[in-house]
């Protein structure tokens, strides 16, 4: 009985491992394709395989990403939205929806989906470095604003000053396809 249960477990590893080497190729044809520039027969294989498999992370979050690269934003809001509400232990979904509500200038938006990622995975440098690029933005939004409302104030020209020079250098980068569970962008 005993060898019963060992074999038993045995055929469950080697289940798993198959069907994990199966989705690593999977994937890995997709980035191929992606890489190639054949982005029409990425997206039709990758569709081909979430029919298959809708409820698999990976291949829904390299939709995501195909979505976003694609200048299809409020698709990929969706599909990144609808993962992390199924896998809300992944901060990579809510990462790359901060970027896109980045992108939209959302920036409130943005900040929750980051303080999100950041709860899934407290080591999540990239959420962080996107959560202090998200507050930089929210903060000369507030300089403008209190600008506007207060025109003789000099101590916020050079504030605002300062806050464009860091925009300037660190443009929007859009979410690159997964190597393994999830991949991040930075807004």
């Amino acid at each position: 009985m005993n060898c019963t249960r060992s074999m038993a477990r045995l055929l469950a590893f080697l289940l798993c491992t198959a069907a994990t080497l199966a989705l690593a190729d999977e994937v890995s044809e997709v980035n191929r394709l992606i890489k190639a520039g054949q982005v029409d027969q990425a997206t039709a294989k990758l569709d081909q395989y979430l029919a298959a498999k809708p409820k698999d992370p990976q291949l829904r979050f390299l939709k995501g990403v195909l979505l976003s690269d694609g200048k299809h934003t409020a698709d990929a809001i969706t599909v990144f939205t609808l993962l992390s509400e199924d896998y809300p232990e992944l901060p990579e979904p809510y990462n790359n929806l901060a970027v896109l509500y980045a992108g939209q200038g959302q920036y409130d938006k943005a900040r929750a989906a980051l303080e999100a990622a950041v709860r899934g995975n407290p080591n999540y440098a990239t959420a962080y470095e996107n959560l202090g690029d998200v507050y930089a933005r929210l903060a000369a939004q507030a300089y403008s604003r209190a600008l506007a409302l207060d025109g003789n104030n000099t101590a916020l020209p050079p504030k605002l000053a300062q806050l464009r020079t860091l925009f300037i250098a660190k443009p929007a980068a859009p979410a690159s396809p997964p190597e393994h569970a999830a991949s991040a962008a930075r807004p």
